[in-house]
This record gives C-alpha cells, sequence and structure tokens, in this order.
C-alpha cells in the first residue's frame, strides 16, 4: 500500500510568496523530500519529528479557525444575555466615513485637529480646549456617568453647538451631514467598537407642574438655595460666580485648567432649560471634576436646585421648563 504524505499539502502553503515571511521561516527553507534530506539517520528523524509538527500546528490553527466561525454565526441568533451588547448598539458605520471625513475637514478640521486629537490650529488658543476625540470621552451625554454618548447625543452638540465655547452651531448642515461627520468622529477611538462603553440613555422624569406656577415654585426655589448653599459652593462660590474656594484647583481629565462656570450666565454649556440642568445634576458631566448627585440628591431636590439656578440668570434669559 503506498503511503500518503499528509504534510505534502501544508508544505506547499508555507512556501507560497509572504507565507515564510509571515512565520519567520529562513529564506533556505525547503520541504524534507529525498532529494534534500539529511544525511544522518538522526537528522532525518528530527526532520520528520519537526515536519509533523508543523503539520498539526497548521491543522490545529485552520481547525480553531473554522470553529470560530462556526460559533459566531450560531451565536447570532441567540437571545440576548447578561454582559452582551446593550439593545440597539452598532459598531461605526463605515459606509458613511467618506461622506464624514469630507464634512469634518471642511467644518471641524481647524480646531479638532486631522488626526482629532484636538490639536488644530484654532483649538490652541480655545478655552475651553477642543474636545480630544481620541480620548472617547464626551462630556454631555444622557447616558450614564463613565458612558460613551448616543449618536443622538453627538447629533444634538454638533447641530446646535455648546454656549460660551468655540464649538458652534452647524444649523446649515443637512441631517445626513450631520449623521456622517458624526460616525467619522467615532472613527477616531477605538472605545466605540467595544459594547461595553455604550449604554441606553437614561429615562428622565419630566419637568413637575410646579415650576410653571411662580406662587407654588416660591418655597421649592428656597429649598434649592439650600442644597446649592451645601453642595455646590465650593466649586462655584456663594456668588454662583465660579470662584469657589476649591475653584483654582480644579483640573479635567485631560490635566486642562476646569473651571466652574459662572451659573450667572444667560446659557450654560448643556442647555438653557431647567431640563438641561437637571440631566447634568442626575447624570455628571464626564472627563471633569462635576460628579452626579443621582444618589446624594433626589429626583424633587434636583428639580428645586435647577429651579434655583433658574433664579440666577439676568432678565429675558430663556428659562424653559424642558
Amino acid at each position: 500500500m503506498a503511503r500518503v504524505d499528509l504534510a505534502a499539502p501544508c508544505v506547499r502553503m508555507l512556501l507560497r510568496p509572504g507565507t515564510a515571511a509571515l512565520l519567520a521561516l529562513p529564506a533556505n527553507f525547503r520541504p524534507i523530500s529525498a532529494k534534500n534530506a539529511l544525511p544522518t539517520r538522526r537528522s532525518a528523524w528530527l526532520a520528520a519529528v519537526v515536519q509533523r509538527v508543523v503539520f498539526k500546528w497548521i491543522t490545529a490553527w485552520w481547525f480553531a479557525y473554522a470553529l470560530v466561525g462556526t460559533g459566531a454565526t450560531a451565536r447570532a441568533d441567540e437571545p440576548a444575555r447578561a454582559g452582551e451588547p446593550p439593545a440597539g448598539f452598532a459598531p461605526p458605520d463605515e459606509s458613511l466615513f467618506a461622506a464624514g471625513r469630507f464634512v469634518y475637514e471642511r467644518n471641524c478640521v481647524m480646531c479638532h485637529g486631522r488626526w482629532g486629537d484636538g490639536d488644530g490650529e484654532m483649538g490652541r488658543t480655545v478655552v475651553p480646549k477642543p474636545r480630544k476625540f481620541t480620548t472617547g470621552i464626551f462630556k454631555y451625554r444622557s447616558t450614564p456617568p463613565g458612558f460613551l454618548p448616543t449618536t443622538d447625543d453627538l447629533m444634538r452638540t454638533v447641530r446646535g453647538g455648546r454656549s460660551n465655547t468655540a464649538m458652534p452651531f452647524f444649523s446649515h448642515l443637512s441631517e445626513r451631514e450631520i449623521r456622517a461627520v458624526v460616525e467619522y468622529v467615532k472613527s477616531f477611538s477605538s472605545k466605540w467598537r467595544k459594547p461595553a462603553n455604550h449604554a441606553p440613555p437614561v429615562p428622565l422624569p419630566p419637568a413637575p407642574d410646579w415650576l410653571a406656577d411662580p406662587a407654588a415654585a416660591g418655597p421649592r426655589i428656597a429649598k434649592g438655595q439650600a442644597a446649592y448653599a451645601a453642595f455646590c459652593v465650593a466649586c462655584h462660590g456663594e456668588n454662583a460666580d465660579g470662584k469657589g474656594p476649591a475653584s483654582a484647583e480644579l483640573r479635567d481629565a485631560w490635566d486642562d485648567p476646569c473651571p466652574p462656570i459662572d451659573l450667572r450666565l444667560p446659557a450654560y454649556r448643556n442647555g438653557r432649560s431647567a431640563g438641561d440642568i437637571f440631566r447634568v445634576l442626575t447624570l455628571g458631566i464626564n472627563g471633569t471634576p462635576m460628579p452626579t448627585f443621582g444618589e446624594a440628591l433626589s429626583e424633587a431636590q434636583r428639580w428645586e436646585l435647577a429651579a434655583y439656578l433658574l433664579t440666577l440668570r439676568p432678565p429675558g434669559a430663556t428659562r424653559g421648563a424642558n
């Protein structure tokens, strides 16, 4: 019965152009055969062992590859389990990268930089500094503390800008252009491809009815002022001017100075309404010393504090509930 050399096909594969380099094989590698067999019995035995080891390694590698591929297909139809991607999770849409890059290079690169590192020409002089997309840290979002924002969160920022910063609004862009540039921004950080960094938005309650009734809001605002004195004065100051005792030492996740906002301004970076203030009090601001008060203050106390902060603004400033 003729002996079948099962290693021959594997050796031929090893000799394909580029394969030897990938496996760090010597340039003069040749398969073991009668023509180039080593002269001694010991060498021939050693060569046969090496050939079998290489064959088994290649077989195991291909088997593992096929098994992983099959397993991925099988799991696709299984129900979601604990620890799996949150509902609605999707990696960045690469089909929009080209269109998003076009929008980015025309509107964003001068501040955020070509590589999304916040080192654009204009970005070096503005305060606060432009967001460094490479870190995957975003301040304003509807998700829990420490998680990435949703696509809608980023689109809202692009569309409406951020008050009291160099981030303008881009209302002249179409919805498709805004979506495309948001998807391109995600390409700067690998965090967007990891399901563990994503979470669904935190559901927030609607504004209470008393907020629109000046008579009913009076006692609530007084309680909000007491909460401000207890939780906010250290950073924002007694006069809400952002010059509290701890303000000079505050720094953000990028080790830049992070002075608290002057709460007497007509609008805050996170928005203008009581609902916007309530959201920040509940979720905090990622990458900054601004914590979440979701546990320290009850829902009613957060609305009362938001109502008090609205009274600090100059007359005529927008004070909507949501």
